[in-house]
């Protein structure tokens, strides 16, 4: 027979033992906390438990004979009071914020609002139907995994190449992969999904949302999904669209293939908001356990929220008790799901104190001096939708950023934009004027052309606007600054030269984004023109649309995995990747120079040349082991004559990278001080030999 003792209100969560299981549940407001236990189909509810004891907010209780694969949720009593930013309703069953997995996906119903009629000032009347019946139920689950011979990769940042993939993008259509398990974390360790990874030389993949998520109920009305997962529910809890038929385990079984392959797991992470949405929104987890602390409210009128998302709602990181919720989390993805490190979306909501962001904020505080969580790779999104949330160059040390400055750079300077090279020239070296302090160096540039969130790199060259019809917004979302350019044809071309064009523009940005110092991250897909028909916000399409379209692979032109896997070698093998920012003219202590910029008649650049408007050519030679290296980028929409500069003793330039060649590869020499011209919209790599 159970029993029910005090048990303890650490951890948070539950935690099993031998005999039986202890549950501590956070809710600095409530008034009663209630355990529902549910049959192993979650069907029905067998038993409700009232915690027994509230230390400091905590509420927790000790039961006997618990064990993994028990079915269990919360009610919380409370006041319901909008007005005060109070919103209990023991009507409705919670999930634990510490839920380790859930039974279903979750699917909104009219059960999961805690009002019965909406009006837009939130005057809200008490649901009082239960919604337990079409409720997820957190499973209690044996955390135990055979891990012994799992041997973290530890890429140094200067080695890291990043491949950023949705899990399920990525393998619906990949070949070679077992039908049941297409779309999901047993697909991602497929030997030909590692196969391709290797072959290109990628170190880490960066997924796209894994935690649990929620379909958003207006898109679940017109046919399409909430495809990338921005949406989060349960920060424990691997998604159940990633599990297939098997459990929580699956994520360690992925983890551990792509270790053994040498390949890190970096993890998208959504802590800025969840899936309750704005104050319409349905009552899941966190909305009816202790919405007053969970939430940013709004100073006027607490029945709102401070939206510094744009997705309704968002976490008031700044609260211990939430910030202890996130770091928690982390951890756990560290230590038990042994990830390699985390992308943080629109971090700096994270960061926001009562005055707005806080290079200083608890969070970053707290993240900073975390044994585990300090020696991870930590990556920000630094921006929010609220004022002040553009913070690039701005986090702390330690962290990486994406850096928005590189992409929007090198779109401009491939497109043909006059007067960037001054721009472009920082962006290739590093980015130091964003990131040079405070110790920083360049691995805290994520450099990137393409993401999830905007054009593929075959329709940045394809499409002068976005196309998001399919969307069903009047083609009203994402973004119209794309910066792109169609070649002359929007579209699909049957065009020869069309064709040509596009494929070598495509050289010239995935050759500028592998040979820039900082860390560069790939959108999968770009090394097979894969495309998304000009849309530039796939967020819901779970479709042929977002999913990746293999059927480009080892198509002569269309297939650039051995250009992209011939420049990841060469960063490697001939050090191009320095971990700190290159020195120009001459170091004070050193007397070296490590990077030198020169004009098109081969003479260094001098102040001036930097403001020239119709400026369109840069050339660089940068002093790298075992012998210096030279770069050549003509954005210019016609060829130029040139002349190879004289630098360092060299002799001979040997040629090995010329983004106008089919492959992207070359051969042959030429020599220092000789004048020949370079074509239109082109990447020349060359390698220097002593006179």
């Amino acid at each position: 027979m159970r029993t029910l003792t005090a048990g303890r209100p650490y951890p948070l969560g539950v935690t099993v033992d031998a005999l039986g299981a202890n549950f501590a549940l956070f809710s600095a407001h409530a008034e009663k906390v209630e355990l529902c236990l549910f049959d192993p189909q979650g069907r029905r509810e067998i038993e409700r438990i009232t915690l027994p004891e509230n230390s400091e907010g905590v509420w927790h209780g000790y039961l006997s004979e618990t064990r993994p694969g028990q079915l269990y949720g919360y009610r919380v009593h409370g006041p319901y009071a909008p007005e005060a930013g109070h919103r209990f309703n023991p009507h409705k069953l919670l999930l634990d914020p510490y839920g380790r997995e859930l039974n279903a996906p979750l699917v909104l119903s009219d059960l999961h609002f805690g009002y019965r009629v909406a009006n837009p000032r939130g005057d809200l009347s008490l649901d009082r139907r239960d919604n337990a019946r079409v409720m997820p139920k957190c499973r209690i689950v044996d955390e135990s995994f055979p891990w012994s011979d799992d041997k973290r990769p530890h890429r140094p940042w200067r080695d890291t190449v990043i491949y950023e993939m949705h899990v399920g993008g990525f393998t619906r259509q990949l070949p070679h992969v077992n039908g049941a398990t297409r779309g999901t974390f047993g697909a991602l360790r497929s030997r030909a999904a590692i196969d391709h990874l290797l072959r290109l030389g990628i170190t880490a993949v960066e997924l796209l949302p894994v935690q649990a998520t929620v379909d958003d109920r207006h898109l679940i009305e017109r046919g399409l999904h909430n495809y990338w997962g921005y949406n989060t529910i349960g920060f424990f809890a691997p998604d159940r669209r990633f599990l297939g038929p098997g459990d929580h385990q699956e994520f360690k079984h992925m983890v551990a293939a792509l270790h053994a392959a040498g390949i890190e797991v970096i993890l998208d992470v959504v802590y800025n908001h969840t899936a309750e949405g704005n104050h319409l929104g349905p009552t899941l987890s966190f909305r009816g356990i202790d919405n007053a602390t969970y939430y940013w409210l709004s100073p006027q009128e607490q029945r709102y929220y401070a939206d510094f998302t744009g997705c309704g709602n968002s976490l008031c990181v700044m609260r211990p008790r939430v910030l202890q919720m996130v770091i928690d989390s982390l951890r756990y993805w560290v230590e038990v799901m042994h990830v390699d490190g985390f992308r943080f979306d629109l971090a700096s909501t994270l960061a926001r104190g009562l005055g707005g962001f806080d290079v200083n904020a608890p969070f970053l505080d707290v993240i900073g001096q975390d044994p585990v969580l300090s020696q991870v790779k930590l990556i920000a999104e630094p921006w929010d939708l609220g004022e002040g949330g553009y913070q690039v160059g701005n986090f702390s040390p330690g962290w990486s950023e994406w850096n928005d400055r590189f992409r929007d750079t090198m779109r401009r300077f491939w497109r043909g934009d006059g007067g960037v090279i001054g721009e472009a020239a920082a962006r290739i070296a590093g980015s130091a004027d964003i990131y040079g302090h405070h110790g920083r160096h360049p691995r805290a540039s994520i450099n990137f052309i393409t993401a999830h969130d905007g054009f593929t790199l075959q329709d940045l060259v394809s499409y002068d606007g976005k196309h998001n019809e399919a969307n069903q917004e009047n083609n009203a979302d994402g973004t119209s600054e794309n910066l792109s350019w169609n070649c002359g044809v929007e579209g699909p071309s049957d065009d020869a030269a069309i064709i040509a064009l596009r494929r070598q523009q495509r050289r010239n940005f995935l050759a500028s984004l592998l040979l820039a110092q900082g860390v560069p991250m790939l959108l999968a897909g770009d090394e097979i023109a894969n495309s998304q028909n000009g849309n530039n916000n796939v967020y819901c399409q779970d479709n042929e649309i977002g999913w990746i379209d293999w059927s480009r692979l080892g198509v002569d032109g269309d297939d650039l995995s051995d250009f992209v896997a011939r420049l990841i070698t060469m960063r490697r093998v001939h050090g191009l990747s320095l971990d700190h920012f290159p020195v120009g003219k001459g170091h004070r202590h050193t007397g070296r120079t490590e990077m030198l910029w020169f004009r098109a008649d081969g003479e260094e650049m001098k102040e001036p040349d930097w403001a020239f408007p119709d400026a369109r050519f840069l050339a660089v030679v940068l002093d790298t082991e075992p012998e210096p290296a030279l770069m050549l980028l003509n954005g210019h929409y016609e060829p130029l004559k040139i002349v190879l500069p004289r630098s360092s003793g060299i002799g001979v330039w040997r040629m090995t990278i010329d983004t106008t060649k089919p492959t992207g590869l070359t051969a042959g020499q030429l020599e220092a001080g000789q004048e020949f011209e370079m074509p239109l919209r082109s990447l020349i790599l060359a390698f220097g030999e002593a006179a």
